[in-house]
């Protein structure tokens, strides 16, 4: 999973919520993320083009901390 942007993801698919850790070390949980979209950001070339075209502003998030 190298990426330049997102150091570690973990997915919920009962919960359907993603949580992201960015290389910042910011958390973020994203809310109602379908398995789908996960499953295309696990097999994205660039996680961070993938991010920001499909689940940054599309869907709510909360920041962890």
């Amino acid at each position: 999973m190298p990426s330049s942007v997102i150091r570690a993801w973990r997915y919920d698919p009962v919960e359907r919520h993603l949580d992201l850790v960015f290389v910042s070390g910011r958390r973020y949980r994203y809310h109602e993320v379908p398995r789908e979209i996960f499953d295309g950001l696990r097999h994205s070339f660039s996680k961070g083009e993938y991010f920001n075209a499909r689940i940054r502003d599309q869907h709510r998030h909360t920041r962890l901390d």
